[in-house]
């Protein structure tokens, strides 16, 4: 007889790729702080980074998002809502 595990929404969050709005990166130094801060907090996700477009994307995180986003915020840039 298979079981079934129930996956709440929490769970479920934590397995999908976040996409983030972030202002204030205006060059390569600015990029990696963002990114090295995420990959501090979650050294697995990977992070794509399009400063043109204010692009954070953290795909395969296992950290909540708004963890991800409070380390972003920590390097002193703005992550809208």
């Amino acid at each position: 007889m298979a079981s079934r595990v129930a996956i709440g929404p929490d769970f479920q969050e934590n397995l999908m790729d976040q996409q983030f709005t972030v202002t204030g990166m205006t060059c390569g130094h600015c990029e990696m702080s963002v990114k090295r801060a995420i990959q501090q907090l979650d050294a697995q996700a990977e992070v794509v980074i399009d400063r043109a477009k204010n692009s954070v994307e953290v795909r395969h995180p296992s950290q909540p998002r708004e963890a991800l986003a409070s380390a972003i915020r920590e390097e002193g840039y703005a992550v809208a809502p």
